[in-house]
């Protein structure tokens, strides 16, 4: 008989042990009600009158799936997402909600498609990160009574449906042909504007014409493949131009 009161005396000591990690917490309750949160460590329960429930304080990654969300432009989008968020308050965790990882993940997927659906596609490329941040805020404004804190919120994948890839796609190619024509626009502008500055300048010293035609030529002549006609007029200035510098030589 005494064996007997010892071996359960034994089990009900070996019953009442409990071991809590580091990163978790231990909510405990006394005969239903809940009565404290235990932990990390060792922790010895009254056996039959006491019960714990285990809340891991670890950041949870929770992917949002991809939804159809019909933008405040009428394009309809599939995006999908990816949140963060941990524990703060074990007790809340535990006793304001049933199960606070679904709900984080429901309340999720409802505000990724409410507030993506306030802003134009558009908008929703450039403006990313602002959209994260109004998402973030606002599951986490719902996820403060069950004692559960958002820390990030991010967009990570927008499908685009075909006509519309197409239409950004000739739309982008539109863009880069206009650029392309100012910048060839521009050029031929400055080739312009310096032949008419070159163009003053021989006109103010007639030889340098002449020089400039013999130096393409000349140029013109290192193939010795071509035959080269001279003007009459053009070698009269050169006759003329000889005479000068001979003249200028006897001098």
């Amino acid at each position: 008989m005494l064996t007997t009161i010892l071996i359960i005396v034994v089990l009900l000591v070996f019953a009442s042990l409990r071991v809590v990690k580091e990163y978790d917490r231990g909510v405990i309750f006394f005969l239903g009600k809940a009565t404290g949160v235990r932990g990390p460590g060792l922790i010895i329960l009254i056996p039959i009158f006491e019960r714990m429930t285990k809340v891991t304080l670890r950041t949870i990654t929770m992917n949002i799936p991809s939804q159809k969300i019909i933008t405040k432009d009428n394009v309809s989008i599939d995006i999908a997402a990816v949140a963060y968020y941990h524990i703060v308050d074990s007790m809340k965790s535990v006793v304001a909600i049933e199960n606070v990882h679904d709900a984080v993940n429901q309340i999720s997927q409802t505000t990724v498609r409410n507030v993506v659906g306030r802003f134009m596609l558009d908008q929703l490329l450039s403006q990313t990160g602002d959209i994260n941040v109004q998402i973030k805020d606002v599951i986490d404004t719902h996820t403060e009574p069950w004692g559960a804190q958002v820390t990030a919120v991010e967009i990570k994948d927008i499908v685009l449906p075909d006509n519309m890839q197409r239409a950004m796609a000739k739309e982008a190619e539109a863009e880069r042909e206009r650029r392309a024509k100012i910048v060839a626009a521009q050029g031929e502008f400055q080739a312009a504007e310096k032949l008419g500055q070159a163009a003053d300048l021989i006109a103010s010293h007639p030889v340098a014409l002449q020089l400039r035609t013999l130096q393409t030529m000349s140029e013109i002549a290192t193939e010795k493949n071509s035959t080269i006609i001279f003007p009459a007029q053009f070698m009269t200035t050169v006759q003329e131009a000889i005479a000068t510098i001979k003249g200028d030589s006897r001098k």
